[in-house]
């Protein structure tokens, strides 16, 4: 590895290839994910221990403590002029390996990612359980972000976020913005958000609803009056309330799911897509509102008519995921290959 390169000559390589994501792996060049795709940012391999020096670069020694104690480690980063970093480092056939997510210091508008408009719709709530779900790297964080600056700015209040680790830093604008990081601020999600509700919460954010007690804490919140905004990693609305109800046991789910159906406002489900043009990706969103008919299909558990009622309900800002692909197909944003590889129906994208 060159003597001149720092893991900060990296992250800022990426950055000015507009790059997501940097990825330091042993036996490999280092890579940025650009448009989708990697890209070496080197002619040569990595060494375990080059890959080893340049993680040991961005850590404090408590960092270093956490990671040996751990194997695994979540944590943030700063570049002054270059921005923000989510790093998060494991550990590969007995090699420490690391993956740099950017996050531009900038909030972004809402209504500049391209959501249906009932995404915006959505932030007036002032109560209930609202969802933004998909794969990793799909752009869940910066949706959620946008939807805080937007509730922000247009109502007076208090909003707490409990994030691991805290990645968009909120001004305060007209609500008051407590942000928490697990392992700095808190000790863990369910703990925190217990806690939450005890702080004179109007919204509460969690990056991740990861556990049984986490989602059962929530629910709770949504139930008592709270506007509670949350990830989940899921491709879809119909998965979405079926990974929210499976994680409880069998005897508990009846329960779980007269809740859900009673709290659940909105899911937004999305997903990124490259575009034909070859400039970097779109998105395209399946957006579940929740009506009368929803809630009781989801109340008796017919999750596989959800899809169905979705596309029924359009008036009421539902839209499934094809609707929103054969838009951006008839937009030309994307190619015929791309919108049948993300449909959930390929078929009707065919002939």
């Amino acid at each position: 590895m060159s003597e001149s390169k720092e893991i900060t000559d990296y992250l800022r390589q990426t950055v000015e290839l507009g790059g997501s994501d940097l990825h330091l792996s042993a036996w490999a060049p280092p890579a940025a994910r650009v448009s989708g795709n990697m890209v070496p940012l080197e002619d040569f391999l990595l060494t375990p221990e080059s890959v080893e020096s340049l993680i040991d670069q961005s850590l404090s020694e408590k960092q270093r403590a956490d990671l040996d104690a751990n194997l695994e480690l979540d944590y943030a980063l700063h570049l002054e002029n270059v921005g923000r970093f989510r790093g998060n480092i494991h550990v590969v056939r007995g090699t420490h390996e690391a993956a740099f997510r950017f996050i531009p210091e900038e909030i972004p508008e809402l209504d500049h990612l391209g959501h249906h408009s009932t995404v915006a719709d959505l932030c007036q709530l002032r109560r209930g359980l609202v969802l933004v779900t998909g794969v990793t790297g799909s752009g869940k964080t910066t949706t959620l972000a946008a939807m805080i600056k937007r509730i922000a700015e247009t109502r007076s209040g208090v909003i707490i976020t409990i994030e691991d680790p805290i990645e968009y830093q909120f001004s305060h604008l007209s609500c008051l913005i407590k942000q928490r990081e697990i392992g700095r601020d808190t000790k863990g999600f369910s703990i925190a958000l217990r806690q939450a509700l005890r702080q004179d919460p109007d919204v509460i954010v969690v990056s991740e609803l990861r556990d049984l007690e986490t989602i059962r804490i929530a629910l709770t919140a949504a139930e008592t009056g709270h506007l509670v905004l949350a990830t989940l990693h899921t491709i879809d609305a119909p998965q979405t309330i079926d990974r929210l109800v499976d994680v409880f046991p069998p005897e508990q789910q009846q329960q779980i799911v007269t809740q859900l159906a009673g709290v659940l406002e909105g899911i937004v489900s999305q997903r990124l897509m490259p575009r034909s043009d070859g400039q970097g990706r779109v998105l395209a969103s399946e957006v579940l509102r929740s009506t009368h008919g929803i809630r009781a299909c989801i109340r008796e558990r017919k999750i596989e008519q959800l899809v169905g009622l979705m596309e029924i309900s359009s008036r009421e800002g539902n839209r499934t995921i094809d609707q929103s692909i054969k838009v951006r197909l008839q937009q030309g944003y994307i190619s015929l290959e791309e919108a049948i590889h993300h449909a959930r129906e390929p078929r009707n994208f065919m002939g």
